[in-house]
């Protein structure tokens, strides 16, 4: 990682995803804190980035969510390259596959090749998604829901700042309490890391599920970059060709960074006794 002349260190490559802009619960202040900082040769923003889903239902869109659209154009003018791999919720944006808007390329898919030669296929991962592709009725019912938990989760941390409590994720212990969500993130990665097998390609860079993690699958590299909803996570290259995930914050949300660790743990276990 090297710092650029007005101070930002800058990344081989920077991977976004989930953002959600046109949202309540968009984290739209500490992902524009975190492109003050950081900066890339390289920025690839991999899926829902906007919430047309959202904004479809009534428009939201305070200042905070102008000023990151704005910080990544002038990141592109500054001579980053911007990769857009439209996501589910930003689906609208899939009409321009193959077009460039402001010098963010549009496009189905891209393979990126890091600095150690290793090839990773960068897609959203909605396609992969059962419910999305087959029962999208229900996928929008999954995404109500998920939006009152954040409802939930917004109110209830309200209270417990006010008795000097740390922040706790409804979200992140609903997925360790419920098997289901386990089995089709387990499920999900298996599918991923099957197509990256079948491209022929080292590793899969996707979003989605807002499950931040790097691991080895099916003898590829799964990497889910996250969101900036919850976890305020992404992942970075560095120059050696190394991907990291990061949480942005991480003083601030290390609750919920343990409460993913915890899920991990139990994840593995799931697929011990599934093994």
């Amino acid at each position: 990682m090297v710092k650029d002349s007005d101070g930002s260190r800058t990344h081989r490559a920077l991977f976004i995803s989930d953002v959600h802009l046109g949202t309540r619960g968009c984290q739209a202040d500490q992902l524009l804190d975190f492109l003050r900082d950081y900066d890339a040769e390289t920025i690839y923003l991999v899926g829902d980035i906007v919430d047309g889903w959202a904004l479809r239902g009534g428009w939201y869109w305070p200042q905070p969510h102008n000023d990151v659209v704005q910080k990544l154009l002038r990141n592109v003018r500054r001579g980053s390259r911007m990769v857009f791999v439209p996501g589910n919720h930003d689906e609208f944006a899939r009409q321009f596959f193959g077009l460039s808007f402001g010098g963010i390329e549009i496009k189905r898919e891209v393979v990126h090749t890091a600095a150690d030669g290793k090839r990773y296929l960068v897609i959203h991962g909605d396609e992969f998604d059962v419910v999305v592709r087959h029962q999208k009725w229900l996928a929008y019912f999954g995404d109500w829901a998920y939006v009152f938990a954040l409802f939930v989760n917004t109110h209830f941390n309200a209270a417990r700042r006010a008795l000097g409590l740390p922040y706790w994720s409804f979200s992140a212990w609903a997925k360790l309490k419920v098997k289901n969500a386990v089995n089709f993130i387990g499920s999900f990665e298996r599918e991923l890391a099957s197509e990256a097998k079948r491209r022929g390609v080292d590793g899969v860079v996707c979003g989605h599920i807002h499950h931040p993690t790097i691991r080895e699958t099916d003898g590829v590299t799964y990497v889910n970059v996250g969101d900036f909803v919850e976890s305020c996570s992404l992942v970075v290259e560095h120059a050696d060709g190394r991907l990291e995930v990061l949480h942005w914050k991480k003083a601030l949300m290390l609750p919920l960074a343990e409460a993913h660790g915890a899920f991990d743990q139990e994840h593995e276990e799931e697929r011990a006794e599934a093994a």
